[in-house]
């Protein structure tokens, strides 16, 4: 036998079957799972986030239409004035505390106790003795002289405090302010 003899017994070359793209293998399924659950936690913090915005521009919205009911008032008793400003100012306040921190005790907290939980939990460097002092006892007095403004700017920075840092705080965002 010669070698064209045995070159004439051989079969033609079979080409093995094209890899098929279904089903993938199983790093694409473990890469397809984790791409989704990524997906998910962000869009879950991305909603969060959102909430959380709208809160606080709710909140911000509601402090100041009590600077706005205050300036705008034609009552010329100002004393009067300031302390409905400051009932109105503490009311929100507290709301806010009470969305943000639903596991504490903010609805029982009054006088320096109420002020040290303000300057523990947020900005409160716009905080002075005047203020303090008012926040503490205010409600319970007949004349009230507090800087209005500097108390307007004090809820400001401290409602923005809240919702803009990222402490890993756990808030409320069911509830309303």
């Amino acid at each position: 036998m010669d070698s064209e003899e045995l070159l004439a017994q051989l079969a033609d070359i079979h080409l093995p079957e094209a890899i098929s793209y279904w089903p993938p293998a199983p790093g694409w399924w473990v890469l397809a799972v984790l791409l989704l659950v990524a997906t998910v936690l962000l869009a879950r913090k991305y909603a969060r986030y959102n909430r959380q915005q709208k809160i606080c521009q709710y909140a911000l919205s509601e402090l100041e239409q009590c600077y706005v009911q205050y300036s705008h008032s034609d009552n010329s008793d100002t004393d009067q004035l300031q302390l409905r400003y400051l009932n109105a100012f503490n009311s929100v306040i507290r709301r806010v505390a009470l969305v943000h921190y639903p596991q504490s005790n903010v609805a029982s907290l009054a006088g320096t106790q109420w002020v040290d939980f303000i300057r523990e939990k947020g900005d409160s460097s716009q905080m002075t003795e005047e203020i303090a002092s008012a926040l503490s006892y205010g409600r319970f007095q007949t004349k009230c002289n507090v800087d209005v403004d500097a108390m307007q700017l004090l809820g400001q920075r401290w409602i923005n405090s809240l919702y803009q840092s990222n402490k890993g705080v756990k808030t409320n965002l069911e509830g309303q302010i």
